[in-house]
């Protein structure tokens, strides 16, 4: 089908509508549309490939996300039956010192058979099981020697002592109550009296 151009003055020049519709459907191609429709396929291609690592990537991150919370589940409930076990264990070491103390509250006074040497050695041999079960703890005691230097990191000065020279300021007095360290943890600062020269 041939059409005249309206836009010329001359009625000869004929334009094919085929060909009008073609140009207009985008299937005459120049060698630039070529390219850029060639560069777009390209990089449609790479954004699905790139979004396609990206979904696996998220994926095992989620995964990973996953399997160290239950990791840290899994530990924070295996510590916690670690340290019920070690506080079972150091709870068992001192009841057989609590026996013994009962024991001792059970005697009869007015029986004759108990004698005050009796009651003071059974509370001697408690004692030495009590420091036993310390030791086998790990419990250190702090029992500074009266003359020792004072150390504010485990003692505690209860009471101040006038000293009779220099050489004895800052020094240990009196011990009126032992400290105790659990491995490198204070439990108890020992309480002491100090010297301090004016």
């Amino acid at each position: 089908m041939k059409n005249t151009n309206p836009s010329t003055d001359d009625p000869s020049v004929v334009t094919d509508g085929a060909d009008d519709s073609a140009a207009a459907a985008g299937l005459d191609r120049s060698p630039e549309a070529e390219e850029e429709s060639a560069a777009e396929a390209g990089l449609s291609g790479e954004l699905d490939h790139l979004q396609g690592e990206f979904a696996a990537l998220n994926d095992r991150h989620l995964r990973l996300a996953a399997e160290f919370s239950n990791y840290r589940r899994r530990a924070d409930g295996e510590m916690t039956e670690a340290w019920g076990r070690a506080q079972a264990d150091l709870l068992r070491r001192f009841l057989d010192v609590l026996d013994d103390l009962q024991r001792v509250s059970a005697l009869d006074p007015s029986n004759e058979a108990v004698s005050v040497q009796s009651v003071v050695d059974g509370i001697d041999l408690v004692e030495r099981k009590f420091q036993r079960a310390l030791d086998e703890a790990k419990v250190d005691v702090i029992d500074p020697a009266p003359g020792s230097t004072f150390d504010p990191g485990t003692m505690e000065a209860v009471l101040r002592v006038p000293a009779s020279s220099s050489d004895q300021d800052d020094t240990v007095d009196q011990v009126f109550q032992r400290g105790y360290r659990f491995r490198s943890h204070l439990v108890r600062p020992a309480r002491v009296s100090v010297r301090k020269h004016e």
